[in-house]
């Protein structure tokens, strides 16, 4: 057990002296003149900060299904360890990204609200705490270094008192606007043209009073004023009100335009004597508070029209109108989240047409890859996280599978099922389909994605099936479980009222399960003729005969020494469980003796798994050999003799070692799928 010192110095090593010096660093405003002509970045406003923000950590393209993208992987959050990574919307994120890369040169897109358009539970939310989180990350570091100050006075009884600024005001906007552009010459005659120093705007009504107060005290000497100025580094936190914002939509009656833009402090309009001085506001709205940073609009349809309008002087003149002052300027990122019915609501109204012409959509989707939606569930149901319930392999793929396929659109295309176009999309080879037939099928469905069940609804289904009684009792939960769990929750899903789609949704897990029986069918006939000796027999004198048959020769007979001719049922057998007709069955001989001769050529020696579908024919035919002596069938009837009972056990131990089943459900799914086959042969039998 760890003692005190021990945990004091655990706490004490977290904290680095020398840099929360430098992140609480002060100095005159000559000292901050001096670091911005060494590091002109520090006079970034937010779009240019949050735009570096996220190529700070890095990018990489790729290319899928013949479509460029570009991960950047910020949106993976480094930040948190991946807890809030998103997965599947690089499109989606690119448009962002570009938005940004727009915004931070002022090509026009810094005077538009970005607006996250998409279905519940589609990562809106995820990507706004994301950049918030970034935001307030970066501004720690030396590359996201910011400055705002403070007014240093003496009081009426001597005192020095340090008076901040309300708005965290870039230290620049104190040059005059006389001088401005003569000292912007200056600082940008060796930078390059994206590197260029902007000072946009003036001094909040607050330090615009101290000021003007102090420039009368010392008869215009600007220098004398900037003597009451201590510059200092600032660091973004959300928690602390500084840089970011956050509001949330109320009760329309009781919304108020004052959270925005702050309001009157009536305590110390006695002291200063108006109501329209400075010293006696609270400049805490929402949008004051978020300057040089951003500010999220939860659901930001659902606004009382009256914020509405002052969302549109904010984004389109970036200022913004306190009671009883000016329009104030403001630097800041303006984001806003919202569902397909508010959205709707929007574009039928025609009193918002002056909103919407200045909002940039941006649609957030659903996943319609399998491995994305895949990784959503598998960040937070993995063996770290979730301990002492085994969940059996798949089960989280059927989830996902299900999911996405509510999601897409049934093809138009004759002869592709919805079960094959989520393979296409997935990057697999279906017969018949190319790259191309992709692109086509994606732009007659271009909603794909916006509609469908939400991940929340997959993963609150999961998480019953682990606290389940079963789960409880046998400390493992199945695609079966889950599945059912799926299925009863639909008719009381608070989002789907349409019986039809109801229906549907059903329909599509009869498809899930389908598509379950063939994996795991697959799977227990691999580790059924996963012994390697007996493949590698079976390969050498299928290769041995066709050798001998290509070659028109005869095969010597190891038992009788006889030569005889090659053996066509045992080559057959084999060809036909990969559908080679007999019509071109020398074709594949010769294509198989070539290939094994190319091999040689270039020094490689052929095996058995060389050639992908030989393979696979070759574990098809060793299964049904093998099948017979395991007789599964009986398994299902617990009619097992010791011989065959060691031979079950071979194969659990291989469902256990080479596909991640544990012992119950490798029992569940050995029981399964000799039930599916009890009833083929049942079948055959009648």
């Amino acid at each position: 057990m760890a003692d005190r010192d021990a945990l004091l110095s655990i706490v004490e090593q977290s904290i680095d002296p020398q840099r929360f010096r430098d992140q609480h660093w002060e100095g005159t405003f000559e000292e901050y003149l001096e670091i911005v002509a060494q590091r002109p970045t520090v006079a970034r406003n937010a779009f240019q900060r949050l735009y570096d923000m996220i190529l700070h950590f890095g990018m990489e393209r790729y290319t899928h299904l013949k479509q460029d993208y570009i991960h950047y992987k910020f949106f993976s959050d480094p930040i948190g360890g991946g807890a809030d990574a998103i997965f599947g919307l690089d499109r989606a994120l690119m448009q962002l990204v570009d938005f940004l890369r727009s915004a931070s040169q002022g090509y026009g897109t810094e005077r538009r609200i970005l607006l996250l358009h998409g279905p519940v539970g589609s990562s809106k939310s995820t990507i706004v705490r994301l950049l918030k989180k970034g935001m307030e990350y970066y501004s720690t570091l030396d590359e996201g270094a910011m400055y705002t100050f403070v007014w240093r006075v003496t009081d009426a009884d001597g005192k020095t008192v340090l008076h901040p600024c309300p708005m965290h005001e870039e230290p620049l906007r104190l040059i005059p606007l006389a001088a401005r552009q003569q000292v912007l010459d200056a600082i940008n005659a060796d930078l390059p043209h994206e590197q260029h120093v902007r000072i946009d705007g003036q001094l909040d009504p607050f330090c615009r009073k101290m000021f003007d107060d102090l420039l009368v005290q010392y008869e215009g000497n600007w220098r004398r004023v900037m003597e009451h100025v201590v510059v200092r580094r600032m660091t973004l936190s959300e928690k602390d009100r500084r840089g970011i914002g956050t509001f949330q939509p109320k009760d329309e009656k009781n919304q108020d335009s004052t959270e925005l833009t702050g309001d009157i402090n009536y305590r110390k309009i006695a002291e200063f004597g108006s109501d329209s001085d400075p010293r006696a506001f609270n400049f805490d709205g929402e949008l004051n508070i978020a300057n040089r940073g951003l500010v999220e609009f939860i659901e930001v349809l659902k606004l009382d029209v009256a914020f509405l309008y002052d969302l549109l002087g904010a984004s389109q003149e970036h200022v913004i109108k306190p009671k009883k002052f000016a329009q104030t300027d403001i630097d800041e990122v303006i984001l806003g989240h919202t569902n397909e019915p508010e959205y709707r609501k929007l574009q039928s109204n025609e009193l918002m047409e002056a909103f919407r012409d200045r909002t940039i959509k941006i649609d957030i989707p659903y996943c319609i890859r399998l491995s994305d939606e895949i990784r959503i569930y598998e960040k937070d149901f993995n063996k770290e996280r979730i301990r002492g319930v085994h969940i059996a392999p798949h089960t989280i793929e059927m989830a996902a599978m299900w999911a996405v396929l509510t999601r897409i659109e049934e093809p138009k295309k004759a002869g592709l099922t919805l079960m094959q176009k989520m393979k296409l999309y997935e990057g697999k080879n279906i017969p018949g389909f190319t790259e191309d037939s992709i692109a086509e099928l994606r732009e007659e469905s271009p909603r794909e994605g916006m509609l469908g069940i939400s991940p929340r609804y997959i993963q609150d289904k999961v998480s019953n099936s682990l606290v389940s009684d079963q789960a409880t009792q046998e400390r493992c939960i199945n695609p079966f479980m889950v599945m059912n769990q799926l299925e009863q929750g639909l008719s009381h899903h608070s989002l789907i009222n349409d019986e039809e789609t109801k229906k549907r949704y059903k329909e599509l897990l009869s498809v899930v399960r389908e598509e379950y029986e063939d994996i795991v069918k697959a799977e227990v006939q691999r580790a059924i003729s996963a012994d390697e000796e007996a493949i590698k027999r079976l390969c050498a004198n299928y290769i041995e005969n066709v050798r001998a048959y290509t070659q028109h020769e005869k095969v010597r007979n190891k038992y009788t020494g006889k030569d005889e001719e090659p053996d066509e049922r045992l080559m057959r057998s084999i060809e036909e469980k990969i559908d080679i007709p007999d019509s071109r069955k020398d074709d594949f001989r010769q294509e198989i003796m070539n290939y094994i001769g190319a091999l040689s050529l270039d020094g490689k020696k052929f095996e058995y798994n060389t050639n992908a579908r030989l393979h696979k024919a070759l574990e098809l035919k060793l299964f049904e050999d093998q099948r017979d002596t395991i007789k599964l069938k009986n398994v299902v009837s617990g009619v097992v003799d010791d011989e065959t009972q060691a031979k079950i056990d071979v194969v659990k131990q291989r469902l256990i070692k080479y596909f991640g089943y544990n012992e119950t459900s490798a029992t569940d799914v050995l029981n399964y799928v000799a039930s599916i086959f009890a009833r083929g042969d049942t079948k055959q039998d009648e």
